[in-house]
């Protein structure tokens, strides 16, 4: 099969500072203290599924550098430059566009740069059997969590019947990030998936939905693309791509079209969208803490989050649930609790 893979890495990770700045955001550390960043963590999780000359990660203009430092292997005409951010619907379709140019018949995987997977050969399992799926019709798969806990910071997808003898099911509906007390009946219902944001299709499936449900993105894509592979790509991007609307992917496609379906997956998928979840994610020492960094030392402290791989020596007495974090001279100590509140706090 033609299959490809497209990387959205555009993100700035806000929540995650001093850690993640716009100069400098998460997909591009090594969050885990693994020795290998969010985004390189992504490209070897696909890469027995896909050539190397098929991944392709869409970025912004300011970090296409860091993208070319941390992923040499992929060709550079590959790594496509947003001139501004317009959410993930113009993104997608930039991409999807590009891939069409080159290859008519490409099975694609779109996914973020930034997630955690920890069974990797369930995910690739996965993948591969949504990839056959796809390529069959006029289909599109997401992938959906089962969830193990009624979490309030995730979208969900409402899954309804199960396609005889197969794992997918067809989609009943998307719902936004629910309530607690929401998010612990869609967990009691048992029908309700954790919507990861990661899309399989064929592009000519995503290609002919984008021009029946946003018609207007379809239009500046056709535009953009009589200058594809050409010296004036660059220049007409930067002419057209910030005329596009401002939509996500959800509300461009997968809200309209009735030809959704999902596979409810168990491998491991976090975010890893916050300090807190970063907290359950690393190993905990016996009371709880979890540290990232050789030169943290920690003296009565309980249930907290300490990251400081680049710090000469950080000594903590007596805190609990706690987020301290230290990156190139910036400091943020705050209570687990408040972590809502860091985007906030970031100067």
């Amino acid at each position: 099969m033609n299959s490809h893979v497209v990387i959205m890495a555009g993100g700035v990770g806000s929540r995650f500072w001093p850690m993640s700045t716009p100069e400098y955001p998460k997909q591009f550390i090594d969050v885990m203290g693994c020795g290998k960043t969010m985004i390189q963590m992504t490209v070897e999780r696909f890469a027995p599924l896909c050539q190397m000359s098929n991944m392709w990660v869409v970025t912004s203009e300011a970090y296409v550098g860091m993208v070319r430092n941390q992923l040499p292997e992929i060709p550079e005409e590959n790594i496509l430059a947003e001139p501004c951010a317009r959410n993930t619907a113009p993104c997608i379709a930039y991409a999807c566009w590009k891939i069409k140019a080159k290859d008519p018949d490409a099975n694609i995987v779109v996914t973020p740069s930034d997630a955690l997977v920890t069974d990797v050969d369930e995910f690739r399992r996965i993948v591969r059997a949504a990839l056959d799926f796809t390529a069959q019709g006029k289909r599109i798969l997401t992938l959906g969590i089962k969830p193990t806990r009624p979490e309030t910071g995730y979208g969900y997808i409402a899954a309804s019947e199960t396609l005889e003898g197969s794992e997918i099911c067809a989609v009943e509906a998307f719902k936004e990030k629910p309530s607690l007390e929401v998010a612990q009946d869609y967990l009691a219902a048992g029908n309700y998936l954790w919507n990861a944001g990661i899309f399989v299709w064929n592009v000519t499936t995503i290609v002919d939905s984008l021009r029946a449900f946003a018609p207007s993105i379809a239009d500046k894509m056709d535009l953009m693309s009589e200058a594809f592979f050409t010296p004036r790509e660059a220049e007409v991007l930067g002419e057209v791509f910030p005329t596009c609307e401002k939509i996500s992917i959800d509300y461009a496609v997968m809200e309209k079209a009735d030809y959704i379906y999902t596979f409810p997956s168990d491998f491991g998928w976090s975010d890893v969208g916050t300090w807190g979840s970063l907290w359950t994610l690393l190993p905990h020492d016996e009371n709880g803490n979890a540290v990232v960094g050789d030169n943290v030392h920690l003296y009565g402290c309980k249930g907290c989050i300490v990251h400081a791989p680049y710090a000469a020596s950080v000594v903590l007495e007596g805190i609990e649930d706690c987020i301290v974090v230290e990156r190139e001279g910036r400091v943020l100590i705050c209570r687990l609790s408040e972590e809502q509140r860091i985007k906030d706090f970031e100067k």
